[in-house]
């Protein structure tokens, strides 16, 4: 029996008994050498990662520790290097155009979009914002299409009551406390 990978039970448990006793003492080599510790945790796991499908190989050639380290060093090297490089760009040719601030529209549905649970909001950007049908995001995310008609309709709910033209809009509302909406009243000139 073998793994998603091809790989044999045992060597997974060797794999991961590998990883277990070597990654603390790789992580601080390649920290060691690049002075950044997200830099060398990224350019670790990606070492191990590579290892991984070729480990019978690694191990039929002895120790697979050189060739792991090997790869985590030329990986955060080579990171190291497209930082630089980037930098160098950056003084050559000074700095980005300044990007437009983003629109209060936009501001206001990102902000009514955290209002909605994780469910909610995946439907809502499934549905309305990449235009696939109730069965297919019910598909995509393992739902009945009742499920989904029922987020959705509860999100519009939440949606609406902070995505409104009234001066109780979000971006209206800034600096103010938090109020209950007042359904608008129509005022008609006196006759």
């Amino acid at each position: 029996m073998t793994d998603s990978q091809g790989q044999p039970p045992d060597a997974r448990r060797d794999f991961e008994r590998f990883y277990a006793e070597s990654v603390k003492r790789l992580v601080t080599v390649v920290y060691a050498v690049t002075g950044d510790l997200g830099e060398a945790e990224d350019a670790v796991q990606e070492a191990y990662a590579r290892a991984w499908p070729r480990w019978e190989q690694l191990v039929a050639k002895g120790d697979p520790t050189p060739w792991v380290r090997t790869v985590a060093l030329r990986l955060a090297v080579s990171s190291w290097r497209r930082t630089r490089n980037r930098i160098r760009a950056h003084f050559r040719h000074g700095p980005p155009p300044d990007l437009p601030g983003l629109a209060p529209d936009h501001v206001a549905l990102v902000t009514a979009l955290r209002r909605l649970n994780p469910e909610q909001r995946r439907v809502v950007v499934l549905h309305h914002l990449l235009d696939l049908p109730v069965e297919e995001v019910a598909r995509q995310t393992g739902s009945t299409s009742t499920a989904v008609r029922s987020r959705l309709m509860r999100a519009r709910r939440v949606l609406s009551a902070h995505l409104t033209d009234s001066p109780d809009t979000p971006t209206a509302r800034a600096g103010r406390p938090a109020t209950a909406a007042q359904p608008r009243q129509e005022v008609l000139p006196h006759e």
